[in-house]
């Protein structure tokens, strides 16, 4: 709520006893009581009333966890910064979106949340402006092609559109009308110049809740300001800029009001939700609070305000972005790796903590999904009877994989604790690994396929929550880095070597009692077929009298696949 100074607004009463009539005087008191009856001081938190959603958050507001209470039961209002559509969008853009996609995803299907999410494309700015100048096309062409490229990268990446985007050049009238409830309700002003400021000084000690988040300081502006901190709501065009026609003239949007605008527009006074990356913890989600509770007259617009950590290259204490020519863009890296991957790499941090990226975390990611890839096509295999192991001490797995189901719900519930819940997981693969031990043998041997099928099931749910589909995704890569071809060219080879040497021996006398030495020939060509197809991402193992296959998601090594120089299929043992 909000909290003005009474003693100037009485003495200025008492001064004006002799001036004002009563009906008049009685207009005063009421708008300064209206100005005071809020009554939360300075910058404290006040815990929601709602529903207790179970889950606990680290919140920017109050830097602490505090338990997520959402106003209507079921749902949570979710609001987050979207680009500024100027350029391609980076890896640092895509570790935030991802991240909070992540987040949206397990309080969807794993609390049963339905999430409504709002986002806002950010068409009309500074750097658009700049970037039209230097294509010689208008800021529009260069908004659409990058939000198109930005929507087309976030699909790629498998994240769940919001609800709705919102642009700020179809919402200027609406952000022209919610700068004049401000300035009605004593929080801005208009300067000679056309500019329309916020006016920090007029909500006290409430302005600074994310002060120290990141280097702060004031917005660049002009003399007519009253304190360096205040900040532009209404901008005057300057020659060849767009403009719009408001009341202090022709215009544009400052850069923070059109957030709180949007949001409100969408959510109305109170939000449950509001998300982004840290740098826009100060000033932007600062100046946005302050606005929007200036215009609502509230005490706490937002709930909860939750930050992403940055993305750094290793080894560089500066984030990833544009303006430090130091980013990968989305489609270069989605030529590398796959959506699965960069998923997995996000999610083997807290969504809050800062993040490395470089070869060697990437191939973190992929061993870890390779792991996981590997236990379920082994489980099925076991599952189908194809591999022969010893008895599987099925109570024991039971047991681990509701210890599992039980970690990883308060993993989640724990802040969205991503790296412990894959934690949880990779243990469960562990233990499943270590009953999976094939034998020569397996005549008439109990066998418990069921807590395999389970295992298998339970994985692949908590990674689908995640936005990792390990069923589709291996044939998708083969496929698209043109792999198929390699494969199909190896297949045809050996076809080859088999058609050859049957066509050499078919007039032999010795023909229909198979010679050792054309035998091991045969076995030659498949062991080394075998070998060949590995690095093109089909991994064949032979389990005594039989094979399986895999199509993984990278190159793998020669483990489990016998000596390749040996040349011997490890059937014919």
């Amino acid at each position: 709520m909000w909290k003005y100074p009474l003693r100037p607004v009485l003495r200025k009463v008492k001064f004006f006893l002799g001036v004002f009539n009563t009906a008049q005087l009685a207009d005063i008191v009421r708008v300064a009581s209206n100005r005071s009856c809020c009554s939360v001081s300075g910058k404290k938190w006040t815990k929601p009333s709602g529903f207790d959603t179970g889950v606990k958050t680290f919140n920017s507001l109050t830097k602490q966890k505090e338990p997520l209470i959402l106003a209507r039961e079921g749902v949570a209002t979710w609001y987050s910064c979207g680009p500024t559509v100027y350029d391609h969008a980076h890896l640092g853009h895509a570790c935030s979106y991802v991240r909070f996609d992540i987040v949206q995803r397990i309080l969807s299907r794993l609390f049963g949340i339905t999430v409504i999410h709002a986002m806002v494309i950010t068409d009309i700015d500074d750097k658009i402006i700049k970037r039209s100048w230097e294509e010689n096309v208008s800021p529009t062409i260069i908004a659409r092609m990058y939000e198109d490229e930005f929507k087309r990268d976030m699909l790629a990446l498998k994240v769940i559109p919001p609800a709705v985007y919102l642009r700020v050049t179809e919402n200027v009238q609406h952000i022209i009308a919610f700068i004049d409830g401000i300035i009605k309700n004593g929080h801005a002003y208009a300067t000679r110049d056309g500019d329309v400021y916020f006016d920090i000084q007029s909500i006290g000690d409430r302005y600074g809740r994310f002060v120290g988040a990141v280097d702060s300081q004031g917005e660049p502006g002009t003399s007519n300001k009253r304190d360096p901190r205040d900040f532009a709501l209404w901008k005057q065009s300057k020659p060849q800029e767009p403009y719009w026609e408001s009341p202090w003239g022709r215009g544009r949007p400052g850069w923070h009001i059109e957030c709180s605008t949007i949001a409100s527009c969408m959510f109305g006074s109170q939000l449950d939700i509001h998300s982004g990356g840290i740098d826009l913890a100060f000033p932007h989600h600062e100046n946005e609070i302050a606005q929007s509770e200036a215009y609502h007259q509230c005490g706490q617009w937002a709930h909860y305000f939750l930050h992403s950590g940055h993305l750094h290259l290793k080894g560089s204490a500066e984030k990833m972005s544009k303006s430090l020519k130091n980013y990968i863009t989305i489609k270069d890296f989605l030529q590398s790796y796959s959506a699965n991957e960069f998923r997995m790499f996000c999610l083997l941090t807290k969504y809050r903590s800062a993040i490395d990226y470089s070869d060697s975390s990437m191939t973190e990611a992929q061993t870890s999904l390779g792991t996981i890839s590997t236990f379920i096509h082994d489980a099925q295999a076991y599952m189908k009877g194809q591999l022969q192991c010893s008895p599987v001490q099925e109570a024991f797995l039971w047991e681990r994989l509701a210890e599992t189901k039980s970690n990883v719900v308060k993993a989640l519930a724990d802040d969205f604790d991503t790296p412990r819940a894959i934690g949880a997981l990779m243990n469960l693969v562990y233990h499943g690994n270590c009953q999976l031990q094939p034998v020569s043998t397996s005549d008439s041997m109990a066998r418990s396929p069921a807590v395999f099928g389970a295992m298998v099931s339970y994985i692949r749910d908590v990674l689908d929550v995640f936005g990792i589909d390990v069923q589709h995704s291996k044939a998708d890569e083969v496929s698209r880095s043109g792999n198929l071809q390699g494969i199909v060219e190896q297949l045809t080879h050996f076809r080859s070597q088999v058609r050859g040497f049957a066509l050499a021996h078919r007039n032999s006398p010795a023909a229909g009692s198979p010679q050792k030495p054309a035998l091991n020939h045969l076995l030659k060509a498949c062991d080394t077929l075998r070998n060949d197809l590995a690095p093109l991402g089909v991994l064949i193992k032979d389990r005594g009298a039989t094979s399986t296959w895999e199509i993984t998601e990278g190159k793998q090594s020669q483990r489990g696949q016998g000596d390749p120089d040996k040349g011997q299929d490890t059937s014919r043992d």
